[in-house]
Protein backbone atom coordinates (compact mmCIF):
# COMPACT_ATOMS: atom_id res chain seq x y z
CA UNK A 1 0.00 0.00 0.00
CA UNK A 2 2.43 2.65 -1.26
CA UNK A 3 1.32 6.28 -0.86
CA UNK A 4 2.34 9.10 -3.17
CA UNK A 5 4.06 12.17 -1.72
CA UNK A 6 0.77 14.08 -1.91
CA UNK A 7 -1.04 11.29 -0.09
CA UNK A 8 1.59 11.23 2.65
CA UNK A 9 1.06 14.98 3.07
CA UNK A 10 -2.67 14.37 3.48
CA UNK A 11 -1.90 11.81 6.15
CA UNK A 12 0.48 14.25 7.81
CA UNK A 13 -2.35 16.80 8.02
CA UNK A 14 -4.51 14.18 9.74
CA UNK A 15 -1.60 13.32 12.02
CA UNK A 16 -1.12 16.93 13.11
CA UNK A 17 -4.77 17.10 14.11
CA UNK A 18 -4.41 13.86 16.05
CA UNK A 19 -1.36 15.23 17.87
CA UNK A 20 -3.49 18.20 18.89
CA UNK A 21 -6.03 15.81 20.41
CA UNK A 22 -3.39 14.60 22.85
CA UNK A 23 -2.43 18.20 23.66
CA UNK A 24 -6.10 18.73 24.52
CA UNK A 25 -6.12 15.62 26.74
CA UNK A 26 -2.91 16.82 28.43
CA UNK A 27 -4.85 19.83 29.70
CA UNK A 28 -7.76 17.83 31.13
CA UNK A 29 -7.98 17.18 34.91
CA UNK A 30 -7.56 13.44 34.42
CA UNK A 31 -7.47 12.38 38.11
CA UNK A 32 -11.11 11.94 39.11
CA UNK A 33 -12.44 11.82 35.55
CA UNK A 34 -14.27 8.79 34.26
CA UNK A 35 -12.96 7.20 31.09
CA UNK A 36 -16.35 7.91 29.47
CA UNK A 37 -15.98 11.62 30.28
CA UNK A 38 -12.55 11.59 28.62
CA UNK A 39 -14.05 9.82 25.60
CA UNK A 40 -16.80 12.44 25.32
CA UNK A 41 -14.34 15.33 25.65
CA UNK A 42 -12.17 13.87 22.90
CA UNK A 43 -15.17 13.29 20.64
CA UNK A 44 -16.32 16.89 21.04
CA UNK A 45 -12.82 18.19 20.31
CA UNK A 46 -12.40 16.07 17.16
CA UNK A 47 -15.86 16.77 15.75
CA UNK A 48 -16.53 20.36 16.82
CA UNK A 49 -13.06 21.91 17.00
CA UNK A 50 -11.14 19.96 14.37
CA UNK A 51 -14.02 19.26 11.95
CA UNK A 52 -12.71 15.71 11.64
CA UNK A 53 -14.06 12.20 12.20
CA UNK A 54 -13.19 9.92 15.15
CA UNK A 55 -12.36 6.89 13.05
CA UNK A 56 -12.72 4.26 15.78
CA UNK A 57 -16.38 5.02 16.43
CA UNK A 58 -18.46 2.48 14.50
CA UNK A 59 -15.41 0.50 13.34
CA UNK A 60 -16.12 -3.22 13.83
CA UNK A 61 -19.21 -2.18 15.81
CA UNK A 62 -17.20 -0.29 18.44
CA UNK A 63 -19.24 2.49 20.06
CA UNK A 64 -16.56 4.91 21.29
CA UNK A 65 -13.90 7.27 19.94
CA UNK A 66 -11.00 5.91 21.98
CA UNK A 67 -9.69 2.93 23.92
CA UNK A 68 -8.90 3.56 27.59
CA UNK A 69 -6.63 0.84 28.98
CA UNK A 70 -5.88 1.14 32.69
CA UNK A 71 -3.11 -0.66 34.62
CA UNK A 72 -3.35 -4.39 33.75
CA UNK A 73 -5.42 -3.68 30.61
CA UNK A 74 -3.14 -4.27 27.64
CA UNK A 75 -5.34 -2.72 24.94
CA UNK A 76 -8.91 -2.13 23.74
CA UNK A 77 -10.22 -0.95 27.09
CA UNK A 78 -13.80 0.33 26.76
CA UNK A 79 -14.69 3.76 28.22
CA UNK A 80 -17.16 3.59 31.10
CA UNK A 81 -19.05 5.96 33.39
CA UNK A 82 -18.19 3.56 36.22
CA UNK A 83 -14.41 3.72 35.67
CA UNK A 84 -12.73 6.68 37.39
CA UNK A 85 -9.02 7.45 37.12
CA UNK A 86 -7.34 7.66 40.51
CA UNK A 87 -3.86 8.58 41.71
CA UNK A 88 -1.41 5.80 41.00
CA UNK A 89 -3.08 4.61 37.79
CA UNK A 90 -1.50 4.42 34.37
CA UNK A 91 -3.87 4.65 31.42
CA UNK A 92 -3.26 4.31 27.70
CA UNK A 93 -5.53 6.41 25.52
CA UNK A 94 -5.62 5.19 21.91
CA UNK A 95 -7.26 7.48 19.34
CA UNK A 96 -7.76 7.31 15.58
CA UNK A 97 -8.75 10.28 13.44
CA UNK A 98 -9.84 10.68 9.83
CA UNK A 99 -9.56 13.93 7.89
CA UNK A 100 -10.39 14.25 4.20
CA UNK A 101 -10.40 10.47 3.82
CA UNK A 102 -7.04 9.79 5.49
CA UNK A 103 -6.68 8.05 8.86
CA UNK A 104 -3.92 8.24 11.46
CA UNK A 105 -3.61 6.36 14.75
CA UNK A 106 -1.70 7.15 17.94
CA UNK A 107 -1.71 6.40 21.66
CA UNK A 108 -0.11 7.73 24.81
CA UNK A 109 0.12 6.24 28.29
CA UNK A 110 -0.66 8.81 30.98
CA UNK A 111 0.60 8.79 34.56
CA UNK A 112 -2.23 9.69 36.93
CA UNK A 113 -1.18 11.47 40.11
CA UNK A 114 1.41 9.77 42.30
CA UNK A 115 2.55 6.78 40.24
CA UNK A 116 5.02 4.19 41.54
CA UNK A 117 8.60 4.22 40.30
CA UNK A 118 8.10 0.75 38.81
CA UNK A 119 5.08 1.88 36.79
CA UNK A 120 6.90 5.00 35.63
CA UNK A 121 9.82 2.89 34.43
CA UNK A 122 7.46 0.62 32.48
CA UNK A 123 5.82 3.59 30.76
CA UNK A 124 9.16 5.25 30.01
CA UNK A 125 10.67 2.05 28.61
CA UNK A 126 7.62 1.42 26.41
CA UNK A 127 7.92 4.88 24.90
CA UNK A 128 11.65 4.36 24.38
CA UNK A 129 11.02 0.96 22.75
CA UNK A 130 8.58 2.51 20.29
CA UNK A 131 11.24 5.06 19.35
CA UNK A 132 13.85 2.30 18.94
CA UNK A 133 11.49 0.74 16.41
CA UNK A 134 10.83 4.05 14.67
CA UNK A 135 14.56 4.73 14.28
CA UNK A 136 14.98 1.36 12.53
CA UNK A 137 12.64 2.47 9.72
CA UNK A 138 14.30 3.41 6.43
CA UNK A 139 14.11 2.29 2.79
CA UNK A 140 15.72 -1.12 2.41
CA UNK A 141 15.34 -2.05 6.08
CA UNK A 142 13.06 -4.93 6.99
CA UNK A 143 10.18 -5.22 9.41
CA UNK A 144 12.20 -7.73 11.40
CA UNK A 145 14.70 -4.95 12.11
CA UNK A 146 11.91 -2.84 13.62
CA UNK A 147 10.58 -5.65 15.78
CA UNK A 148 14.04 -6.67 16.93
CA UNK A 149 14.91 -3.13 18.04
CA UNK A 150 11.74 -2.96 20.13
CA UNK A 151 12.07 -6.38 21.72
CA UNK A 152 15.77 -5.95 22.51
CA UNK A 153 15.09 -2.72 24.42
CA UNK A 154 12.22 -4.31 26.32
CA UNK A 155 14.26 -7.35 27.32
CA UNK A 156 17.25 -5.25 28.35
CA UNK A 157 14.96 -3.51 30.82
CA UNK A 158 13.29 -6.65 32.14
CA UNK A 159 9.96 -6.36 30.33
CA UNK A 160 8.14 -8.63 27.89
CA UNK A 161 6.60 -7.71 24.53
CA UNK A 162 2.98 -8.66 23.90
CA UNK A 163 2.90 -10.88 20.83
CA UNK A 164 -0.86 -11.21 20.41
CA UNK A 165 -1.29 -7.72 18.90
CA UNK A 166 0.73 -5.73 16.39
CA UNK A 167 1.02 -2.57 14.37
CA UNK A 168 -0.53 -2.27 10.93
CA UNK A 169 -0.56 -0.45 7.67
CA UNK A 170 -2.89 2.54 7.59
CA UNK A 171 -4.19 5.13 5.14
CA UNK A 172 -7.60 5.20 3.52
CA UNK A 173 -8.47 2.31 5.84
CA UNK A 174 -7.66 2.00 9.53
CA UNK A 175 -6.12 -1.44 9.05
CA UNK A 176 -4.13 -2.15 5.90
CA UNK A 177 -1.17 -4.39 5.07
CA UNK A 178 1.39 -5.04 6.42
CA UNK A 179 1.26 -6.37 9.96
CA UNK A 180 4.05 -4.80 12.02
CA UNK A 181 5.28 -7.18 14.73
CA UNK A 182 7.04 -5.80 17.79
CA UNK A 183 9.53 -8.65 17.88
CA UNK A 184 11.63 -10.25 15.18
CA UNK A 185 14.99 -11.12 13.73
CA UNK A 186 17.19 -8.55 11.95
CA UNK A 187 17.25 -8.90 8.19
CA UNK A 188 13.94 -10.74 8.00
CA UNK A 189 10.44 -9.75 6.99
CA UNK A 190 9.03 -7.31 4.45
CA UNK A 191 11.50 -4.88 2.92
CA UNK A 192 10.50 -1.26 3.54
CA UNK A 193 9.93 1.15 0.66
CA UNK A 194 9.38 4.88 0.42
CA UNK A 195 5.67 5.67 0.70
CA UNK A 196 4.74 2.89 3.11
CA UNK A 197 2.67 4.11 6.05
CA UNK A 198 2.04 2.06 9.17
CA UNK A 199 1.75 2.16 12.94
CA UNK A 200 4.36 1.11 15.47
CA UNK A 201 2.56 0.43 18.76
CA UNK A 202 4.38 -1.87 21.19
CA UNK A 203 2.70 -3.12 24.35
CA UNK A 204 5.13 -4.03 27.15
CA UNK A 205 4.22 -6.04 30.25
CA UNK A 206 5.81 -6.06 33.69
CA UNK A 207 5.31 -9.79 33.91
CA UNK A 208 4.61 -12.50 31.35
CA UNK A 209 3.61 -11.63 27.80
CA UNK A 210 0.38 -13.64 27.88
CA UNK A 211 -2.99 -11.92 27.52
CA UNK A 212 -6.68 -12.81 27.74
CA UNK A 213 -9.84 -11.08 26.55
CA UNK A 214 -12.64 -10.27 28.97
CA UNK A 215 -16.27 -11.22 28.45
CA UNK A 216 -17.09 -7.86 26.82
CA UNK A 217 -15.20 -9.13 23.77
CA UNK A 218 -12.95 -6.05 23.66
CA UNK A 219 -10.90 -5.55 26.81
CA UNK A 220 -7.54 -7.37 26.76
CA UNK A 221 -5.72 -7.84 30.08
CA UNK A 222 -2.46 -9.40 31.22
CA UNK A 223 -2.84 -13.02 32.24
CA UNK A 224 -0.89 -12.49 35.46
CA UNK A 225 -2.57 -9.22 36.48
CA UNK A 226 0.62 -7.17 36.25
CA UNK A 227 0.87 -3.77 34.59
CA UNK A 228 0.99 -3.15 30.85
CA UNK A 229 1.81 0.02 28.89
CA UNK A 230 1.61 1.01 25.23
CA UNK A 231 2.95 3.74 22.96
CA UNK A 232 1.97 4.33 19.34
CA UNK A 233 2.69 6.54 16.35
CA UNK A 234 1.81 6.47 12.67
CA UNK A 235 4.93 6.72 10.49
CA UNK A 236 5.82 7.03 6.82
CA UNK A 237 8.93 5.65 5.12
CA UNK A 238 10.75 8.51 3.38
CA UNK A 239 13.56 8.56 0.81
CA UNK A 240 16.16 8.74 3.55
CA UNK A 241 14.46 7.40 6.68
CA UNK A 242 11.23 7.91 8.55
CA UNK A 243 8.68 10.63 9.22
CA UNK A 244 6.49 10.44 12.32
CA UNK A 245 3.11 11.70 11.13
CA UNK A 246 1.55 11.94 14.61
CA UNK A 247 4.51 13.53 16.39
CA UNK A 248 3.56 15.51 19.50
CA UNK A 249 5.20 18.78 20.53
CA UNK A 250 6.88 17.28 23.61
CA UNK A 251 8.64 14.75 21.37
CA UNK A 252 10.17 17.16 18.90
CA UNK A 253 13.93 16.90 18.70
CA UNK A 254 14.02 13.19 19.53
Amino acid sequence: MIKSPDEVEMMAASGRLLASVFAHVDALPLPGMTTLAINDAVEAFIVDRLQARPASKGQYGYGFVLNSSINAVVCHGVPSADETLTSGDIVNLDVTLEKDGWITDSSKTYLIGDVSAAARRLVRTTHEAMWKGIRAVRPGARLGDVGHAIERHAKQNGFTVVRDYCGHGIGREMHEAPQVLHFGKPGTGLRLQEGMTFTIEPMLNQGRAGTRTLDDGWTVVTEDGKLSAQAEHTVAVTKTGVRVLTLRDEERGR
